[in-house]
């Protein structure tokens, strides 16, 4: 049967939507989670296609009262190790008994009519947050509170809150009172002091921000080093990023070789990128700090190109495929990862001038590469919109009514080429999807980008609601499609540890975002205790992805998309071992060993490690390994404060003590990168080739530009500018994925 590209256009299948509950008649579009390969947008008005599954995002400012509550064993879809580890180690029963118990406890709380309260209690969470006439709207540091502000309203972090606020000298809660207590809050005072004041000389040590790209030599490593970090970039980020043609970047970069001085700037600037990108999964920029500040000085360089004036190099191909990739550089190097959101506004622009938002097929004959290589890069540009939208709580301001794109043909870089024809003039016939190409990753993202899109309109949206049975749709489906994609990978040799762990991170720390609104609420409402488990295993699959080398670097040293997830999975499971321990001490069962509370600890233990070499190699802010101590000292000193034997410290003594000794451990760590900047001579900008005077047109990224007077990096620890003043400090520094909520 054939069929035309218009009828195709209003053909709207049903979309799939979990085992029982689908989304709204009305979502439709052509990136649906049950899109057959085959499903392809044609040249020829007369090809056949079969139609994909569609989504319209008309509907998200709406919320769904409709949604069928899905199936009673939802439970059963979750397929994350961290639940596999439970089912499968027989120690950790005692740990379930005790969810049961805290269970049947908030059931002989709940009241008689807690089905009407689930309806109200999530509209009123929703409402607190995005309804803006009867929401506070709260600004910190000319930034708005991200979501997970709601978290932190939980009372099991009242007793930090406390502390902190008492070091900010504004109350006594916290003391009481006792001397001891008040001189380590003193001593936590001139911690954070010290720890501002070193941070700041830590960043007078980075390359210069003030580049030009007006003329420029191109300096590279060797080319043995170029060639291996080319490869880790195409071995990795590409899968799931489809920024370049394989074939022809390869070509390029020969020919570069064979002659660099008649290399145009934008392909030069392309191959650092690349070559920058690659080495964000090895430890070569580490033992070698020239070439770190090289790969910092070409990302600023490339970010000043792009901010000159759109001449005919910029807003091209090549200019939206550097724009990825700097896009990419900044976050894997955290080079202003946290301010991605607004230089999306700028890419999605460019794109959709250059029409992008629109499937080849209603454009100007092309070929088949070119078409290709448009709907992977439109695919790849939302991707990063969504990201940048997830991590900033500002919406994506993208709607599935903005594009008709459809999604890249499932097919290999080498079958494609600017000379590659199909008989009669048809379009390309990709594989099944069953079968494993260069773009199969990318596919798979999406196939959730539908849903998760909704997500973020239904909780950045100003005027949206959101019902708990939605929630749990969302959630189904959500699992669904990580199942679809696990299943796929453990079939494919081909795929590797790294591809599952960036794939499984760019999804699943969507769960997260989406159960946040009643994860705190579900200690008072057992009804929301789904969300807490459901949070809770995505939280423990960001933190312990499988073992590769490569990813693990990432981690340790990535801003922007790769810090943000860290900071919101360790705040899901600092919550939840706070609310086990209390609620086990409420049982009077605290002093019993537990399996379930020493995974929650080994798993704060681990994120500590963590954070501890985030800090050894770039981080200067210490706010994640200062908390994660309190929280692991409030859980212990606890429990040693209900055990049957000697009495221990108080808890407010710990947390406090905790607070002094992780400082002390931040200033050794802060300490000793200075100590080795200060041995190592930075390159100026004439010594990598790149340049040193601003352009006369001022699109230098020294004094002004998108990123002002400050650069990338902005001030120092905490964003905190000027000299350090206590009272400037506020629970954004403090922890900026949790604030308190205090009466």
């Amino acid at each position: 049967m054939q069929q035309t590209n218009n009828d195709r256009h209003h053909d709207q299948c049903p979309p799939h939507y979990g085992p029982e509950t689908p989304l709204p008649e009305n979502l439709v579009h052509p990136w649906g989670p049950r899109a057959t390969a085959a499903a392809r947008h044609k040249d020829q008005s007369n090809t056949p296609v079969v139609p994909q599954l569609q989504f319209n995002d008309s509907a998200t400012n709406t919320p769904n009262h409709n949604s069928r509550q899905p199936h009673s064993g939802i439970e059963a879809t979750l397929g994350s190790r961290y639940h596999q580890a439970q089912n499968e180690d027989d120690g950790h029963q005692a740990g379930l008994q005790s969810l049961l118990q805290r269970i049947r406890k908030l059931e002989q709380a709940s009241t008689i009519g807690s089905a009407h309260a689930l309806s109200e209690t999530a509209q009123d969470i929703i409402a607190s947050r995005s309804g803006l006439s009867e929401s506070q709207t709260i600004l910190d540091k000319s930034r708005m509170l991200r979501w997970s502000h709601w978290l932190g309203t939980a009372p099991e972090f009242h007793l930090i809150g406390d502390c902190y606020i008492e070091v900010l000298g504004h109350s006594k809660n916290f003391s009481k009172g006792d001397a001891e207590i008040q001189a380590l809050l003193v001593r936590i005072g001139n911690g954070l002091q010290k720890c501002k004041s070193i941070a700041r000389r830590i960043k007078l040590g980075k390359p210069t921000r003030c580049l030009s790209w007006r003329e420029f030599a191109l300096s590279t490593p060797s080319r043995a080093v170029a060639d291996t970090m080319v490869n880790l970039y195409f071995q990795s980020f590409e899968s799931t990023h489809r920024i370049l043609h394989i074939p022809t970047f390869w070509s390029e970069y020969r020919r570069y070789w064979d002659d660099p001085e008649r290399t145009t700037p934008d392909l030069r600037l392309k191959i650092l990128l690349v070559i920058a990108i690659g080495s964000s999964l090895s430890e070569y920029s580490d033992t070698d700090t020239n070439f770190h500040n090289m790969v910092h000085q070409w990302v600023y360089t490339a970010q000043a190109w792009l901010s000159g004036p759109l001449e005919k190099d910029r807003l091209n191909i090549n200019g939206l495929q550097i724009h990825c990739l700097t896009i990419l550089a900044r976050q894997t190097f955290a080079i202003g990862g946290d301010l991605v959101w607004m230089s999306m506004g700028s890419l999605i622009h460019r794109a959709m001038q250059m029409g992008l938002h629109r499937d080849p097929t209603h454009l100007q004959t092309m070929s088949i590469l070119q078409s290709e290589m448009r709907r992977r890069l439109w695919a790849t540009i939302i991707e990063m919109v969504l990201q940048a939208s997830l991590d900033s709580a500002m919406p994506p301001r993208i709607s599935f009514d903005d594009f008709d794109t459809l999604a890249p043909s499932n097919v290999n870089d080498d079958e494609i080429s600017e000379d590659t024809s199909t008989p009669s003039g048809n379009s390309l016939v990709p594989h099944a999807r069953n079968i494993y190409t260069s773009t199969s990753i990318q596919l798979f993202l999406l196939d959730s980008l539908p849903t998760r899109l909704r997500i973020l309109h239904l909780l950045n949206g100003l005027h949206t609601g959101l019902s708990y049975t939605e929630v749990l749709a969302l959630t189904t489906h959500l699992n669904d499609t990580c199942r679809e994609y696990s299943t796929f990978m453990k079939e494919n040799r081909a795929i590797t540890a790294f591809h599952r762990n960036l794939l499984d991170y760019l999804v699943r720390r969507f769960v997260i975002v989406l159960h946040c609104p009643f994860m705190s609420k579900a200690r008072t409402n057992p009804l929301f205790y789904y969300s807490v488990k459901a949070s809770l295993d995505a939280a423990m699959s960001v933190i312990s992805p499988e073992p590769d080398k490569g990813f693990s670097h990432l981690m340790t040293i990535g801003g922007g998309l790769f810090r943000e997830g860290l900071w919101h999975a360790q705040t899901v499971i600092c919550l939840e071992l706070l609310g086990e321990v209390d609620a086990q001490a409420s049982d009077g069962t605290l002093h019993r060993k537990s399996a379930y509370r020493d995974l929650l600890k080994q798993a704060v233990r681990d994120m500590m490690v963590l954070v501890t070499e985030r800090i050894r190699h770039r981080e200067t802010n210490i706010k994640s390994h200062m908390f994660l101590s309190m929280i692991l000292a409030q859980a212990e000193a606890t429990a040693e404060t209900t055990a049957l034997d000697a009495p221990s410290p108080s808890p407010r003594l710990r947390i406090a003590q905790s607070a002094v000794e992780s400082l002390e451990v931040c200033i050794g760590l802060l300490q000793d990168r200075v100590d080795t900047s200060t041995t190592t001579t930075f390159p100026s900008p004439m010594d990598v080739g790149l340049g040193a005077s601003n352009p006369p047109d001022g699109t230098g990224l020294q004094g002004g530009g998108e990123y002002g007077s400050q650069g990338f990096y902005g001030t120092g620890v905490g964003g905190i500018g000027g000299g350090f003043d206590l009272a400037d400090l506020d629970l954004e520094f403090f922890l900026p994925d949790a604030g308190f909520n205090y009466q």
